[in-house]
């Protein structure tokens, strides 16, 4: 008989410990097994090889503990590897497992948000290349037009708490308003990176009041709970003991203390070496 596992969060960094809390007050009566590639990231400026390479790596980790259905929390990762992974290597590597992302859910939705049906999409450089949001949302809202600004400095900021500094805050209004010149009718933003929620109400003091500034989170856990409701088969193979834990690539209480920033978790992770699979 198959082992039930953990549901697995993926991301770079930290970032994607905001995802993972939305979803456990969601979907509390499952457990989580967290993964962070601290000690290589960021990815978001890191070619598609490499991405493709680490987030397969962590990917094999995760099914490799248990889990039988891994999210990227990660939005770089989502755009540059999440669909070779699941063409190319699920068939081989895990018959039977899943791997999903965070830009498709983002963007079955985030259309729906703007009257203008012009939307600004702020992210990591490596995901503004890929243009993986532009395609997704002519999937779902063709009528929409889409202004990317990628955010290269964004993530170190953040992850070295930097960002609340002049220089910091000098940085971010600087890409937002480089966003806004791109169309006076935006009205909409998405946050196309897990780490930006942390700096979401410095965002808005710098937008105008009447654009919606969206984070991902909730959108991701709703579509999760929709996903497990549609797939019986992968739902009844997650564990329910409501338990978390944590791994990390990078020296464990490093990140547990910067991860105190990012979530309300109590955290005590385990280090792992995802350059040696």
């Amino acid at each position: 008989m198959l082992m039930e596992g953990p549901i697995g969060i993926f991301d770079s960094g930290y970032g994607g410990l905001t995802v993972l809390e939305d979803i456990q007050k969601r979907l509390p009566q499952y457990d989580y097994l967290y993964l962070g590639d601290n000690a290589r990231a960021p990815y978001g400026t890191r070619s598609f090889e490499v991405i493709y390479e680490y987030t397969l790596q962590a990917v094999e980790e995760l099914f490799d503990r248990g889990c039988h259905l891994v999210i990227l929390a990660c939005n770089t990762a989502s755009a540059k590897a999440l669909r070779t992974i699941q063409q190319n290597d699920l068939k081989r590597i895990a018959p039977g497992k899943k791997v999903l992302g965070v830009i498709r859910p983002s963007t079955e939705l985030i259309g729906s948000y703007s009257r203008s049906k012009e939307l600004g999409i702020l992210a990591t450089e490596g995901t503004v290349i890929s243009n993986s949001y532009v395609i997704e949302l002519q999937k779902f809202f063709p009528d929409c037009k889409v202004h990317q600004q990628a955010c290269p400095i964004w993530v170190p900021l953040i992850e070295n708490n930097e960002h609340g500094t002049d220089e910091g805050k000098a940085f971010i209004r600087q890409d937002i308003e480089r966003l806004l010149r791109k169309s006076p009718n935006i009205d909409t933003i998405l946050l196309g990176c897990t780490h930006y929620p942390l700096i979401k109400e410095e965002i808005e003091k710098i937008v105008p009041a009447s654009i919606k500034v969206i984070a991902q989170g909730q959108i991701v856990a709703e579509s999760l709970q929709s996903y497990l409701d549609r797939h019986p088969e992968i739902e009844t193979k997650c564990s329910r003991e409501g338990k978390l834990s944590f791994f990390t690539s990078e020296n464990t209480l490093l990140f547990d203390n910067n991860a105190a920033r990012f979530t309300s978790f109590d955290i005590k992770s385990t280090h792992v070496d995802l350059s040696k699979r």
